[in-house]
Formats: structure tokens, sequence, C-alpha cells
């Protein structure tokens, strides 16, 4: 599960706004405007670096720390598929 805040619109559609994510090193600055940084995590297999970052309403140290574990998980998967690593990945709460 994703941990989102979601808001609906006046016509009942949903809208979600991510509030944790990994974000591959080079694009943090456009993309990480009104987050805080929490950590670097980098991968084991490539060497490609991501910025652990959350809403600042809802940052949390520990999480992060878990949140890296299951990154570490998600990107060595994609090695095994041969797969290139997003430069976004929406992390679980």
């Amino acid at each position: 599960m994703l941990l989102s805040e979601v808001q609906r619109t006046e016509s009942g559609g949903v809208i979600s706004m991510v509030r944790m994510l990994a974000i591959k090193k080079g694009q943090t600055r456009e993309k990480a405007v009104g987050f805080q940084e929490m950590g670097i995590f980098r991968c084991d297999s490539c060497g490609e670096e991501f910025s652990i970052v959350h809403d600042p309403a809802s940052a949390d140290k520990m999480l992060a720390e878990m949140q890296a574990r299951w990154l570490e998980k998600v990107l060595a998967e994609e090695h095994e598929r041969d797969k290139r690593h997003p430069g976004r990945i929406e992390l679980p709460g």
C-alpha cells in the first residue's frame, strides 16, 4: 500500500497526492520541491543513488529506514529482470 493523501474533486474524482518518494539523483532538485530529504540510498548492483524524501508534515526517520530496506529489494528485482530503475518510485508507508 502506498502512503498518499487522497482528495476528492467537485465531480467526485480522486486525486492522490504522494507523500513519500525515492527520487534518482540528478532529478532531485526538480522533483523534490516541498519535500524533506530523509537520506540517500545507493543501489548495490549499479551504484545509482536515490534520495528518500517525505512530505515535511509526515517525515519519519524510522519509516525512511524501513523504506530503504524495501527499496533495496525492489532495485535488486529490477536488476534480475534487466529493467532500468525509474526516476521516481513511490514508497510504501
